[in-house]
């Protein structure tokens, strides 16, 4: 910032002898508030203006009543007399601490912040949690050493001290969640995942989903609790019910995922028996089963590659004779080096991972001439492909990394809204059809097998997905429209379909204008009565008589005028806030811009115009129908959680869940860094310096 010639001339003067400056300022006149003027002594002149004079290096400037305090403040930055005076007052005010706790036989001076012991057990339990430490850290030498130096009054506390104080946090954790799930007005939606410990036994991972009253999306972790093997759907259905129960939030479900659940059928059906009757589900259940649309991409691909074995076995066989000898690989870097191919490793996949199938062609088709040189110059390399194969591999490829770059997409997601997905999962829905079409044999049968199993589960969570997409103010009915004409050929096909999904958003949204409707005459009602109950009674003691008093306020007099008058006053009934959602034009969309939309703030900031809207969306928009699964070895705890009890596993692994959010929310630490403290304990599975495994949707597929 560049200061103005003219006022840097006004406001500072060198002349620090100035012999103009006669009097002090007068002590009556209004009282110097800022803290700039215990730097600063205002002087009056002669003339009558005043000035300011830094007590530092004597420099006077202007301090009229118009020139405020900002260039003082600005001097005082750049004066080198008031930075050295700084120093020596904290050096000063050091020694004089230091030597006042000598004085005192070790006792913390006035000015020290004073030394609690409790508070710092508690740090210690909630550094134990966050970064999964093993409990037994407080025997480690290093460690002790450490503490030691840092502040000699702490007394470490004992391995099943700490270990209580961890228990003890959980428990108080737990406490303010169930508070704060208890004062929820929206519904939750979970996801089940099935864990496994090094020692064979199973675990059902409870995770609920929602969007808060501050429209921030949270999900957390419930429970952690062991199941006994064999799994048996209607025993994780039980264990499920129960915890719902304990939580109190089993009249407030919107939907569940249970995708990495081998009997999700049976615990989904048990679930719906039990909850069902009692009408606590939306649109009677029809809702509650979702599958995630990028667990459904990967079984469905991963099923879809079997086709392609044959040529999927020869391009590993080719990658495997280049890395199975020094002598080799480097006969194909000379060979790569000659026809121009690009510097990159060869990749060799886990069969049992696209992915990482999706990977080693990819880089593989890359090498297809360095490949036809190798096969020239080495006489054992006799399973090279032809021109042909290459070909169909590379068309394979193509496909696959659509598929990769959506799941890649799907994971990055970090407020994975409910909306986000229904333009890619249509579209992906259109290339299948297209593939199915392919001058390529392969990719042909490859996309007929994923087209089937894709519109199996597609039929399960299309409605969610497309009422996800018209609560989109970027799209409302638009998508819908514009993609099932693509898919769906027959013109008639493709207007039942648009219609089936309007009309069940218009049944939703009558469900939730009925219970908003219920919820404010109840209300008004209990208001009411609450005031009626003022017709008070009190017994006097005399004869056993009793008096009873009435109270009428003026305000019950006019109660239900305004509805009264709204609905009396206009032969029109007034449209509904769903109808001028539907009319209105689509919010506009900044083309290329489109992942930074905020929905949920628009949401909140639009909640009084779409009341009933704004209740479906914080139901609707939570639901987890992108959450990318873990693998099955990725969902094995490590060997420090196995062997533990498993209310000790279940303590640690919520309670470092819940302590995320909390360290995310805090102003010193960013959400990066947080992410960063828990992945970088996550990722050292096996470790005794971290204890929990990665969280299933931080999931990548780089990481396999």
């Amino acid at each position: 910032m560049f200061d103005d010639p003219v006022m840097s001339e006004s406001t500072e003067m060198e002349g620090s002898g100035n012999t103009n400056v006669t009097e002090s300022h007068n002590p009556r006149s209004r009282k110097l508030r800022s803290l700039v003027w215990n730097d600063f002594t205002k002087e009056q002149k002669a003339d009558g203006s005043f000035v300011a004079i830094c007590n530092h290096c004597k420099k006077q400037l202007t301090a009229s009543s118009r020139s405020g305090t900002t260039h003082l403040k600005n001097h005082l930055g750049i004066c080198m007399s008031s930075k050295r005076l700084k120093r020596k007052k904290l050096v000063v005010r050091r020694l004089v601490l230091k030597s006042t706790d000598a004085k005192n036989d070790g006792a913390p001076g006035l000015e020290h912040p004073q030394f609690d012991q409790e508070l710092s057990r508690q740090d210690l339990a909630r550094m134990i949690v966050l970064h999964g430490y093993p409990f037994s850290v407080v025997h480690h030498v290093g460690f002790r050493t450490f503490v030691r130096n840092l502040q000699p009054q702490f007394k470490l506390p004992s391995y099943d001290v700490v270990k209580a104080d961890c228990m003890k946090f959980y428990e108080n954790a737990r406490l303010r969640l169930h508070e704060v799930l208890d004062k929820l007005h929206c519904r939750v939606s979970l996801t089940v995942d099935i864990w496994r410990s090094g020692d064979g036994l199973e675990y059902v991972c409870l995770m609920c989903h929602y969007v808060d009253d501050e429209w921030k999306l949270k999900k957390k972790i419930l429970n952690f609790v062991p199941i006994e093997a064999p799994l048996a759907g209607e025993e994780i259905s039980k264990s499920i019910a129960e915890k719902l129960r304990e939580w109190n939030i089993d009249k407030k479900l919107g939907s569940m995922v249970l995708d990495n659940c081998s009997t999700s059928d049976i615990v989904t059906r048990e679930l719906l028996k039990s909850l069902r009757p009692k009408g606590f589900l939306l649109s009677n259940g029809d809702l509650f089963c979702v599958h995630s649309c990028a667990h459904v991409l990967n079984l469905m691909v991963q099923e879809s590659m079997e086709l392609a074995c044959e040529l999927t076995n020869r391009v590993r066989n080719s990658v495997q004779h280049v890395k199975s000898s020094q002598e080799r690989s480097i006969r194909f870097q000379k060979a790569a080096k000659q026809v121009g191919a690009p510097e990159k490793p060869l990749v060799l996949d886990a069969p049992t991972s696209w992915v990482s199938t999706y990977l080693m062609l990819e880089t593989a088709c890359q090498y297809q001439d360095a490949f036809s040189c190798l096969a020239e110059w080495d006489a054992d390399f006799t399973d090279f492909l032809s021109s042909k194969a290459w070909s169909d591999a590379k068309a394979v490829t193509e496909c696959l990394e659509v598929l990769y770059h959506v799941i890649e997409k799907f994971s990055a997601t970090r407020v994975p809204t409910a909306n986000l997905y229904f333009n890619d999962i249509c579209g992906i829905h259109l290339l299948m059809k297209r593939w199915c079409m392919s001058p390529h044999p392969i990719v042909a049968s490859m996309a007929a097998q994923m087209l089937e199993k894709f519109e199996q589960y597609w039929d399960l969570t299309r409605i969610v997905m497309a009422i996800a997409s018209i609560l989109d103010p970027r799209y409302k009915m638009k998508s819908i429209e514009y993609y099932f004409k693509l898919i769906y050929g027959d013109p008639y096909e493709a207007k039942a379909r648009i219609d089936n999904i309007r009309n069940s958003f218009i049944n939703l949204y009558n469900e939730y204008a009925l219970q908003s409707a219920n919820s404010s005459k109840n209300q008004a009602l209990l208001c009411y009565v609450g005031n009626t109950s003022g017709y008070t009674s009190s017994e006097s003691g005399t004869g056993g008589e009793s008096k009873t008093s009435y109270r009428v306020t003026l305000s019950d007099t006019r109660r239900g005028l305004d509805q009264y008058l709204q609905e009396t006053s206009s032969s029109q009934p007034s449209k509904s806030d769903m109808d001028m959602y539907l009319e209105e034009a689509v919010h506009p969309s900044k083309e290329g811009l489109d992942d930074n939309f905020n929905i949920l703030a628009w949401w909140k900031f639009n909640a009084a115009k779409y009341p009933v809207l704004s209740m479906m969306a914080h139901d609707i928009l939570a639901i987890p129908v992108s959450i990318v699964p873990l693998d099955s070895e990725a969902r094995t705890l490590n060997q420090y959680l196995s062997p533990m009890d498993p209310i000790i596993v279940q303590g640690i692994i919520c309670a470092q869940d819940w302590l995320k959010d909390e360290i995310e929310a805090s102003p010193t630490v960013g959400p990066m860094d947080a992410l960063a403290l828990v992945s970088a304990a996550a990722g050292l599975e096996g470790d005794d310096e971290c204890m929990m495994p990665p969280n299933g949707d931080e999931f990548s597929p780089l990481s396999k």
